[in-house]
């Protein structure tokens, strides 16, 4: 009503929107296009979302109605961007001819670059934390970084990371390392880096990436360290790799893992978030028909539907910078890893999607066969840390917290804000943002909130005490990387990470 109100009146436009936040936007006939597509937005909004019909139909049409109307914002558009033509006038027609030339370099490269990708070398000034590739098989790489303490626990730390994006978010650069933070808490760190699959890798499927992946993975690092049980962490997909490992384990009653760490993990894909809208059975049927039994998901047509989760922010907003203003992208180290991408084998992808988005099979005790075995995750029965963020729009943290009710070890559940990414990685010298506790666990999830605590900075030091308790005790740092039967192969990062997806 105010919006109708001003826009009748011909009154300025409030800058609650971002884009249209600047002087140019506040009054004249800018102002009122803006207040107009803001009004009609809204219209359209509400008109989506009073559509009869079940939930997942609802959720689509409403998922497609933003799409139409953020693209149609006359922000994004020479004509009726005022900004944008100031910009062209002050500079004589330059800012068009560079955002040509922005356009056109897009085009070659087949998607919209975020950064300045030249600034960015991965093991010259990304993923530098030191060590070495202990072990490698056609599926991954196992780093082993040098220790920076004198003493380190006895038990080593295996993380898993993502097999749809690169390790290195995990490693992005030394200010904001979660592995090296974990290795300067005298945790002896151990990384699986996977391979960017290729036609040789088409066939593979999610029981390869759990045997000959997660398993293997934690084989080598027991054999290496010289220990019975090692403490473990996954990271979205490889949360779930990580966790369905673990239960492969449990059911041959072998005990090789003393703690999990998940983050940002789901487990029970009740709440899929905006992912589950694409993921129905004739998308599942079509991707078996064209790679379920050998092929490669391109990682770009992975990229492509990640940046369609946030347009605003991913597309539109560089349409309006680069090709608009001829603005070039300052260097940014999280969307330089945002856009290496990484091919899937088709067999595991289709898997995936079909059992755990789909069908939601893995929740279900003995429901699902790996391995040669039933997956009862209940049966993992160790300590588990689970992290969520706040504003995940990939793994909803909602949807994350329900692993609480499966895992049946001593669990504990830290919700940390911001989302997949940045709540993820938020180390704590700048002491930004804030993370939840709560010591009870309860059914629902927004009881658990409603008795959290708020507690200002990262949450890296909570999950640092949480896992020092499972370290085994002290013992002198190893002098060199691997053992006598695994041989250093090349340093970190390794050969594997910076393979290029098609």
């Amino acid at each position: 009503l105010e919006r109708l109100k001003s826009l009748m009146s011909g009154g300025p436009v409030e800058p609650k929107d971002r884009r249209f936040s600047s002087e140019a936007w506040r009054d004249g006939p800018f102002g009122w296009t803006a207040n107009l597509y803001l009004l009609n937005a809204e219209f359209m909004q509400k008109l989506a979302d009073s559509v009869d019909g079940d939930k997942l139909a609802r959720e689509r049409i409403s998922f497609a109605t933003q799409q139409w109307i953020d693209a149609m914002s006359p922000a994004n558009y020479l004509a009726t961007n005022p900004e944008a033509q100031r910009r062209l006038v002050e500079t004589r027609g330059e800012s068009l001819m560079h955002g040509v030339r922005h356009m056109l370099d897009d085009m070659q490269r087949g998607r919209i670059a975020h950064t300045d990708e030249s600034v960015f070398e991965v093991g010259v000034n990304m993923a530098t934390t030191p060590g070495h590739v202990v072990y490698q098989n056609q599926l991954f790489q196992l780093i082993q970084y040098t220790p920076t303490t004198a003493q380190v626990g006895r038990r080593p730390l295996l993380m898993v990371p993502p097999c749809i994006n690169k390790y290195y978010i995990l490693d992005l650069q030394p200010s904001n390392s979660l592995v090296a933070w974990a290795v300067g808490q005298g945790h002896t760190v151990f990384l699986v880096s996977w391979k960017n699959a290729k036609a040789p890798e088409g066939h593979l499927g999610w029981d390869d990436y759990l045997e000959s992946g997660a398993i293997e993975a934690i084989r080598v690092v027991r054999e290496i360290a010289d220990v019975d049980r090692i403490n473990t962490l996954g990271f979205c997909v490889g949360g779930t790799i990580l966790a369905s490992a673990a239960a492969v384990l449990a059911a041959r009653g072998e005990k090789w893992i003393e703690s999990m760490t998940l983050l940002t993990t789901m487990l029970d894909f009740s709440h899929p978030g905006t992912l589950g809208l694409f993921i129905d059975e004739p998308f599942c049927q079509f991707r078996e028909r064209t790679i379920g039994n050998g092929g490669i998901l391109p990682g770009r047509e992975l990229a492509t539907t990640f940046n369609y989760l946030r347009p605003n922010d991913l597309i539109w907003n560089y349409v309006v910078s680069k090709y608009l203003k001829g603005e070039s992208p300052p260097p940014f180290d999280l969307l330089y890893w945002n856009a290496d991408s990484t091919n899937l084998p088709g067999p595991m992808f289709c898997w995936y999607i079909r059992h755990m988005y789909l069908q939601n099979e893995l929740r279900i005790p003995n429901r699902l066969e790996s391995c040669g075995v039933k997956l009862d995750l209940g049966s993992i029965g160790v300590p588990t840390y689970i992290f969520a963020s706040r504003e995940d729009h990939i793994v909803p943290w909602i949807g994350a917290y329900l692993s609480t009710g499966l895992l049946k070890g001593e669990n504990r559940f830290v919700l940390g804000a911001s989302g997949h990414i940045a709540g993820v990685i938020n180390p704590p010298a700048p002491n930004k943002r804030s993370h939840w506790t709560n010591e009870d666990l309860p059914a629902d999830p927004e009881d658990w909130f409603e008795g959290a605590t708020e507690h200002k900075g990262s949450w890296w030091p909570d999950w640092g005490r949480w896992l020092s308790q499972f370290s085994g005790g002290l013992r002198s740092a190893p002098a060199e990387p691997g053992n006598d039967r695994y041989q250093p192969i090349e340093p970190a990062p390794g050969s594997y990470v910076k393979e290029k997806a098609e």
